[in-house]
């Protein structure tokens, strides 16, 4: 029987909700590529519900226990004395999640001569060196496009929070002020901006179609280009590097996994290369952005503001410069964990597990790593390495 470790965020200040504010989710059953949603034998859970914290557990308790598993879940993930780091030691499963990751590093890797797999519940898996994990032949593994739309919907409304200037415009009604004039000197329209995704994958090609009623001008950077009918479709203008893009875009959105090449990438040289004025949103991994270079970027004007909900570690230490530089539209992680999100990503970590247990094979678009090389989704989105350095950040800051 197997050891299953579960690294999930806390629960609600005020516990666990006992009502919540909709009484169902819409229906839907495919992904619009066609693929279909996660087929699990069977869920444990009451779809729309507080999965994701660790009193939601994932909806894994009930199987797992009644196949002869053991299931530990946990939100101290940081540091030698964690709770992590002691039940790691016997684990053959670790599963965690984007928005609380539990770095995977080498040398934790290397305390765990039982794990088998690393599982994401939702998208993204820079928190495990995969490297590491291909020289130890540990398979990686994440719930592909459970949370993509839900991303794509959170990248629009972070441009134009930015755009429009709503968080100052929001407080001034807050504080009881009628302060129009104030609150219209950094707002202006969406409508004719030149709007550029680095990546379009499910998420940035998800952006690029909410953009197109709105009147702007499309651009995106990929390593894999676009089929030209959707180029047509778009009225896409493609560019070879992020570099060749940025000075042509009012706004970025970066929507790329986070590996080495891409690390960094937003930093105080490629910053000199936007427009002055140009709005940054990035909902797709922290250490994709040089932390000071953006800090640095608001201050001078050349950036007119910043937006996302991810940050380098996570969760960010409370000194973090994000949380108080100017004209920035930041959230804790919570793009991709909306409770329509983790209805999907819940149920398609237990679909990985059944297969896992049952010796079946992991969906092609769920795998990283497998056989000791990048596979499925992996393949196509990562490039070998360690991302996780400078994790051990994360163990400076304790919530609560």
């Amino acid at each position: 029987m197997a050891k299953v470790v579960c690294v999930l965020y806390d629960d609600p200040v005020d516990g666990q909700p006992t009502s919540y504010a909709r009484d169902d989710l819409p229906t839907i059953e495919r992904y619009p590529d066609g693929q279909t949603l996660p087929t699990p034998e069977a869920i444990d859970f009451v779809p729309g519900t507080l999965l994701g914290d660790v009193s939601g557990e994932l909806g894994l308790r009930n199987y797992l226990e009644s196949q002869g598993h053991t299931l530990v879940v946990t939100s101290d993930k940081d540091g030698p004395d964690s709770e992590f780091e002691r039940e790691l030691v016997d684990a053959d499963v670790v599963i965690s999640q984007p928005f609380w990751p539990a770095y995977l590093t080498a040398e934790r890797i290397a305390k765990a001569p039982n794990l088998k797999l690393a599982l994401t519940a939702g998208i993204g898996s820079d928190h495990v060196d995969l490297q590491a994990a291909i020289d130890r032949g540990i398979t990686v593994a994440e719930i592909t496009y459970c949370n993509s739309i839900s991303v794509a919907e959170h990248v629009m409304m972070s441009i134009l929070v930015l755009v429009r200037n709503f968080v100052p415009s929001h407080q001034w009604a807050v504080d009881g002020g009628w302060n129009i004039a104030d609150c219209v000197t950094r707002s202006y329209d969406l409508e004719g901006m030149h709007v550029g995704t680095v990546a379009a994958g499910r998420i940035g090609l998800g952006v690029l179609r909410r953009l197109k009623p709105f009147g702007t001008h499309l651009h995106y950077t990929d390593r894999h280009r676009l089929p030209a009918e959707v180029e047509t479709e778009l009225d896409l203008t493609w560019h070879e590097t992020p570099e060749d893009m940025f000075g042509e875009c009012d706004v970025v959105t970066l929507n790329c996994p986070l590996h080495p090449e891409t690390e960094n990438m937003i930093n105080d040289e490629t910053l000199k290369l936007f427009k002055r004025g140009a709005y940054l949103v990035n909902t797709a991994r922290g250490k994709l952005c040089d932390r000071d270079a953006v800090v640095r970027a608001l201050e001078s004007g050349q950036l007119a503001g910043y937006a996302g909900d991810v940050w380098f570690p996570q969760p960010a230490p409370k000194d973090h410069p994000w949380r108080e530089m100017p004209h920035n539209g930041m959230t804790p992680h919570i793009s991709g964990t909306s409770l329509s999100a983790q209805t999907r990503y819940a149920a398609g970590t237990r679909e990985v597990l059944e297969c896992f247990f049952e010796g079946r094979p992991i969906r092609d678009e769920y795998l990283v790593v497998d056989g000791g090389r990048l596979a499925g989704v992996g393949a196509h989105s990562y490039s070998a390495g360690n991302a996780t350095t400078g994790s051990e950040e994360a163990a400076k800051f304790k919530v609560g």
